[in-house]
């Protein structure tokens, strides 16, 4: 009697097998007859954000730019003593060759040491790093100070 009753429920277990198996192939088959043209979506484009005022940085003291001189920072921005520096600080002993990097961004400006010798300072405080600028940032480079001021 025990094994008759197992014998049933093997033969059950193997029928609802072949179910489960016949209904998988079917919904299969049915996904592959629509195509995947259902699946295919539209990309939606961005509204593209307006684009950012480049900011400016104003110089308050340095031994070789004149005081009140306006630097726009549309792009990178290297300061430094050497040749291929976009802002030129020759004059300055203690500026190192390629001293720091200001980096425009689409929503923020960055300034960034770049090993020099004697750091670079925003606001008083030596960066280990980058540092995302602030309205009214005092930058310092070697005896070079500069101010910035955000794009509005």
């Amino acid at each position: 009697m025990v094994e008759q009753l197992l014998l049933a429920l093997k033969v059950a277990f193997v029928v609802l097998l072949y179910l489960f198996v016949w209904r998988v192939i079917r919904v299969a088959s049915k996904d592959v007859a629509v195509g995947q043209e259902s699946v295919v979506l539209t990309p939606v484009r961005a509204k593209p954000k307006p684009a950012r005022r480049p900011a400016t940085l104003v110089v308050s003291q340095s031994p070789q730019i004149p005081a009140g001189t306006r630097i726009t920072l549309d792009r990178e921005l290297v300061a430094g003593r050497g040749d291929g520096a976009a802002i030129q600080l020759g004059a300055d002993g203690y500026a190192s060759q390629r001293h720091a990097r200001f980096l425009h961004g689409e929503d923020n400006d960055l300034v960034e040491d770049l090993g020099s010798t004697n750091g670079t300072f925003v606001n008083g405080e030596q960066l280990a790093g980058g540092h995302l600028l602030k309205q009214g940032d005092v930058i310092t480079i070697g005896q070079t100070q500069l101010s910035y001021e955000a794009g509005r």
